[in-house]
């Protein structure tokens, strides 16, 4: 099989839990390095999937990537080689789709519940969870893509998660930390993190607080949603 191609933003947003299950399935990966330059490939058919991570930065920043990026991702999407995006990720395939990404006036940062909006995306690839409680940390939002199906929501911010054609899935949380990039991001981002916790903006010490089982139970729904991701990739 060819290998899914995982793209990184940023040196401190890599992988994680899910370069961790690709490896556990046996699955070959290529980490494509946005942050160290490494171009953007031309033709979605050498991979068998596409994964995206996470990222500091806008979609609405004038970076050189972003185009070439969205047409790879509109190809891809053409050609049924399934994508799937993480926070940053998600947005820039909703963009590459033809949806807006805003600023939202409420950013999440913590362990923050979403609850699932469809009962056929819920089984699917959610395992039947009415709720559960992933990693946030943003400040843009995105609206849906045309003919896609809103699979997450929350209180403070509508697109939690959104599926196109049942093969390609795009998050606003995140459901791929370790415990190592939860401590970095506290770390690297420690200024957003020093004030009194608020429900969608935690402190460090909430955030910190019992990491290992909610890693746990986080990673037990992303296991399940990398599995049903995995069933539509390109042979």
């Amino acid at each position: 099989m060819r290998p899914i191609a995982i793209f990184r933003f940023s040196e401190t947003e890599g992988p994680a839990h899910f370069a961790q299950w690709l490896d556990h399935a046996s699955l070959s990966w290529r980490l494509v390095a946005v942050d160290k330059g490494d171009a953007i490939p031309a033709d979605p058919r050498a991979f068998s999937g596409i994964g995206m991570m996470g990222g500091p930065m806008s979609v609405n920043d004038a970076l050189p990537w972003i185009d070439p990026l969205s047409r790879l991702l509109r190809e891809a999407i053409h050609e049924d080689i399934p994508v799937i995006g993480h926070c940053l990720g998600g947005q820039l395939l909703a963009r590459a789709l033809g949806a807006r990404v805003t600023r939202t006036p409420v950013p999440e940062i913590g362990w923050i519940d979403v609850e699932t909006t469809d009962a056929d995306a819920a089984q699917a690839w959610f395992g039947g969870r009415a709720r559960f409680t992933p990693f946030q940390w943003h400040y843009d939002v995105f609206d849906l893509p045309a003919g896609a199906t809103r699979v997450l929501t929350n209180a403070f911010n509508a697109n939690q998660a959104y599926v196109v054609g049942e093969r390609h899935i795009g998050f606003q949380c995140h459901i791929e930390m370790t415990a190592d990039l939860v401590e970095t991001w506290c770390r690297t981002g420690a200024d957003e993190t020093a004030a009194p916790g608020t429900p969608s903006r935690q402190s460090r010490d909430e955030i910190l607080r019992d990491l290992n089982v909610r890693l746990a139970a986080l990673q037990a729904v992303a296991g399940g949603v990398y599995a049903r991701w995995s069933q539509g990739l390109s042979r």
